[in-house]
């Protein structure tokens, strides 16, 4: 297997959220404890947004969608985890996977407690750490100067917002930062750009673990056009976004779908699409191209050194 040249690596870190960083995650699975996945934790729709609203907690979804995609199946827990209540009542709508995350926050001392109870529980060896353990929002700042308040919203908008911020700034977990700073590997994305990809790296503790490390960051830009204000933003913009928020430079490779497999410059073209759903990546193949990916790197780090 291909992918088999990622395992030279014992910390590889992905950073994210939504359902691109569990594909991300389920992609390279195999890794088991040298993986961690960084989730975002700023969505406030569907039922996280309720329970958002209720308890004041921190977004519980895109944890539970990672557990989810990174859960053996078929399985009891994972059958468990994935239930969504149907009918007509104050059930309706919730995901069982969220209301036991919220449940053991509730009987723990940290969110993450909950997280790590929940992949005992799932036999989940890869970890995942929320960026942060304090409830906040994504807040997009417009050019008219009003601001846009919650990642749903900031998701509608019709004009590219000119920043981003998190309101009330919160602190990033400590595992968060050891991870990044310990990590060989780093990928970003995919996912939509302002609200997932970019929330983590508002957090001024994560943007400095980004400038202490010294691997190799790699970005997987999406499938297809994502329906928000940065649907028509080019890989340079998403980029430049993503170095002006940090104030550095960190992302050396761009990971993008071909029809053929070609390099240009830093970015690599790849065919990942699934053949099941034309916005989803296929993961062999987005574990293939992130394995030549760092193996050419590699080879390209021996010449250099010779």
């Amino acid at each position: 297997m291909k992918s088999n040249r990622l395992n030279q690596y014992n910390r590889v870190v992905a950073i994210g959220g939504g359902h691109g960083l569990g594909r991300v995650l389920s992609s390279l699975s195999f890794l088991g404890p040298k993986l961690t996945g960084i989730v975002t934790t700023t969505d406030n729709g569907g039922s996280t947004g309720r329970l958002r609203a209720e308890k004041d907690c921190i977004a519980w979804g895109d944890l539970r969608n990672c557990l989810t995609q990174l859960a053996r199946r078929p399985s009891v827990g994972s059958l468990l985890f994935e239930y969504r209540f149907n009918g007509e009542s104050e059930l309706t709508g919730h995901n069982l996977g969220n209301l036991m995350l919220m449940a053991l926050d509730e009987l723990c001392v940290r969110p993450l407690d909950a997280v790590n109870l929940v992949r005992s529980f799932l036999n989940i060896e890869t970890r995942l750490i929320p960026m942060s353990e304090e409830p906040t929002h994504l807040v997009a700042l417009q050019a008219c100067g009003q601001s846009v308040f919650g990642e749903t919203n900031v998701d509608k908008m019709q004009d590219r917002p000119i920043a981003l911020s998190l309101d009330p700034e919160v602190q990033a977990t400590s595992e968060t930062c050891e991870a990044i700073q310990q990590a060989e590997l780093i990928i970003l994305g995919p996912g939509s750009f302002l609200t997932s990809v970019m929330p983590p790296l508002l957090l001024p503790k994560i943007a400095n673990a980004l400038a202490q490390s010294n691997a190799e960051v790699i970005l997987i830009d999406n499938l297809t056009k994502e329906p928000s204000s940065i649907a028509n933003c080019t890989l340079d913009q998403k980029v430049n976004w993503c170095h002006q928020v940090l104030g550095l430079k960190i992302i050396d490779q761009i990971l993008c779908h071909g029809e053929q497999s070609y390099q240009e410059g830093n970015i690599c073209y790849y065919p990942l699409r699934s053949s099941h759903h034309i916005g989803l990546h296929d993961r062999q193949a987005l574990a293939d191209a992130l394995s030549y990916m760092v193996s050419q790197n590699a080879h390209l780090v021996n010449i250099e050194s010779a």
